[in-house]
Order: structure tokens, then sequence, then C-alpha cells
């Protein structure tokens, strides 16, 4: 089979590898119809996380089962399917909560190494009646690998906010997870939406989806805007040194920072005397996947929840490498793009 890999900073390639098999009775194999590059892929191609060998990339699919092991229930061969870009044993206390980071075994990232990444033709799936489900009427492909995995994560964001009704709320970074975060805190009651982003096609996209866009680094405008208060809650889709920073100052005394940006290697130097004396509460996620989608769904198929247009171009995948190219220059015209196998 053919698959998107990276051997170096920017050095992306489609590889010829063999065909993955079963890795047990609980799993399924899907041929890939299509993947998305997110912008955490991006931290192997800047170079952030060093690279022992070549890596698979990409966590976020949907295709079609093409095989089950003899202990799958919920899904079958010809079932057109999303999978979770989080996978969990299925089996323990902790993935009983339908949150595959409270697994006990630890979770595990399809693309990161331990797992076959999902930018190819076919893809193992490990204890498959947890990570997959098989797509609902009324879900559109663009829907679905959102819900593998950055909308699942902004709506997280917004969850673990701490949104009061009415309340104010700063979207640090619109990227795809940006978006779909300030989407799901309106979602969640929140009156004002700020949307930062260094980049104007980027603060437009929020614009049109009800955000007031501020430019980076933007503390001073959000505070000039509360009238020297802060919001009442800050999702951070960056995880930088400098966006952390900024969330902490932005964040009124007693709001909520929500951090699910992923950071680099290097420690952070909280600033813990000031966030002691104004009572912050700080919270940093990786999105509990399949939990998100019994809410997310309905709200999808009843149009409640809007996340159309968010997809910007869509590529063969032996034009990856272009794809990559065009996500890491971090403009306003290509967002998220879709690889088709």
């Amino acid at each position: 089979m053919r698959a998107v890999v990276i051997d170096g900073p920017g050095s992306i390639r489609v590889d010829s590898r063999p065909d993955p098999v079963l890795p047990g009775p609980d799993a399924a194999i899907v041929a890939v119809t299509a993947a998305a590059i997110c912008g955490s892929d991006l931290h192997f191609y800047d170079g952030e996380y060093p690279l022992a060998e070549p890596v698979a990339l990409g966590h976020e699919a949907v295709g079609t089962v093409v095989e089950v092991g003899a202990a799958v229930r919920t899904v079958a061969a010809g079932d057109a399917v999303l999978v979770s870009s989080v996978a969990g044993c299925g089996a323990c206390p902790g993935c009983a909560t339908r949150d595959p980071v409270m697994c006990y075994s630890g979770p595990q990232i399809f693309g990161s190494g331990a797992l076959g990444g999902a930018q190819a033709e076919l893809l193992a799936v490990p204890a498959a009646d947890f990570q997959l489900l098989a797509i609902p009427e009324g879900i559109s492909t663009e829907q679905a690998l959102l819900l593998t995995d950055n909308l699942a994560t902004g709506w997280a964001a917004a969850q673990r906010a701490d949104i009061p009704v009415g309340g104010t709320v700063a979207v640090l970074g619109l990227g795809a997870v940006g978006q779909c975060a300030l989407r799901s805190a309106f979602a969640h009651g929140a009156a004002t939406v700020f949307g930062v982003d260094g980049v104007a096609g980027r603060r437009d996209r929020a614009a049109a989806a009800g955000a007031t866009p501020v430019e980076v680094p933007g503390t001073e405008a959000l505070l000039a805007a509360t009238g020297g208060r802060g919001v009442d809650a800050v999702i951070d889709a960056v995880g930088s040194d400098a966006s952390m920073t900024a969330a902490l100052s932005a964040v009124r005394p007693g709001g909520t920072v929500s951090v699910v940006g992923v950071h680099d290697l290097a420690p952070f130097p909280f600033p813990a005397l000031a966030g002691l004396l104004r009572s912050v509460t700080l919270r940093l996620t990786t999105a509990p996947v399949q939990r998100t989608w019994p809410q997310l769904i309905p709200l999808l198929v009843s149009g409640r929840l809007d996340v159309d247009g968010l997809f910007t171009n869509t590529l063969p995948l032996s034009e990856a490498a272009a794809g990559y190219a065009a996500v890491a220059a971090r403009s306003g015209d290509e967002l998220k793009v879709i690889l088709t196998p």
C-alpha cells in the first residue's frame, strides 16, 4: 500500500509499505477514503519532535471497513466509518468512560509511530468497537473527518473552559481547532467570542462565524474590550509559551484557561504566583474523542453547529508534500487539506 511518510523536517514522501494485517480478534482493517492533515502533524514537519526513524503520518481518517476480527461486534465489512484519532484498549474501566485518554494502558495516537498512519490506503485499527463509528446518516465526509479530532478537540476545549452563559471567550489561534473551538464556545452559551490570530484570512473566517477578530498578541485589546478585567475564559489552540502566557494574562480573576494547543518538548515557565493570586483555573486537554460523538452528531445533523467551509483543498495522496507545504504556510487561504488515497 501507499502511505505518507516523514523522515525529517519538511521531508514528506509517499512510500510503499506492507499492507497491514489484523492486530487481534477485536481489530479491523479500514480502506481509507479520505484523510486530513492536522496542525499537530506539523510538529513533525517543522522539526519540533525528533524522529528516530521514518514515521507514517496522519490521525484523521474516514473509510470503508474491509476486514474485521472475530470479536468485532459494532461494524462489519462494507461499513463506512470514521476513526478516532486517539486510541484506547477499549476494555478497561478508563475506556468505559468513552475517553481514550483515560485508558489504563495509556492512550495512543495514530500516525505518531506506535500505530499506523491514517494518511495511507489501508489502516489497521485495534479495538475496533471502541475506535470506529459507522458514519451516521446526515454526516458529510468533511464533518466525519472533523469528528475524528479537530471538532472533538475544539468542543472539549469549550466544555472545559467553564464558559458562563452570556460570557466572553477569547480563542487564541484560528487554525482548524481554533475555528472549531470558537463555534463550540457559541454553542456553550458565550455571547462574545474574540478570535485572536496573526493571519488576516483566518480572522476573517472567524468573523464570518460571528467572532470578534483581534490581532496577535491581543492581550491589550482583550483587556480593553472587557474594561480591563479580562475575559471569562480563554481557549488556547496554539500551545506555545507566548500563547499560554497571553492566555493567563488575558483571563479575568477567577476565570479559566483551557489549553488544547500542542506544546513543544521544552517546559513552560508557568507564572504560578500570578495565577494563585488571581484564582485562575488552568486545564490542559487531549480530546475525549469518543465521548463527544453523542453530543456533536445531533448538533451537526440538526444544523445547530455549523463547521462547513473549514476544508479548503482536496488533493490526491500522491500530492501529500504539496498539501503539507500549503498547511505549513499557515495562510488564510489554506486552512485544512484532505488527502484522498
